[in-house]
């Protein structure tokens, strides 16, 4: 998944942190509520605006940001 598609950072929204398009949900809540127990298919019936895919994006977008901080400059 393009991750541009469903992700994005805006200043003075969540203090600049990354949420998905047109809401104010971060990322990292999604991740939080992974951690936590929840399902793909539970964190979207809480939240709407939110498909299984939008949670599938937050995984890929830590992954990848635990690769880019893993890899020597």
């Amino acid at each position: 998944m393009e991750l541009t598609t469903v992700i994005e950072t805006r200043a003075g929204v969540r203090s600049g942190k990354p949420c998905f398009i047109g809401t104010r949900i971060a990322v990292y809540d999604v991740l939080d509520y992974l951690a936590a127990g929840m399902t793909p298919s539970e964190i979207a019936g809480d939240f709407p605006e939110l498909s299984e895919q939008h949670v599938l994006a937050a995984i890929e977008f830590a992954a990848l940001r635990e690769r880019r901080l893993a890899t020597p400059a």
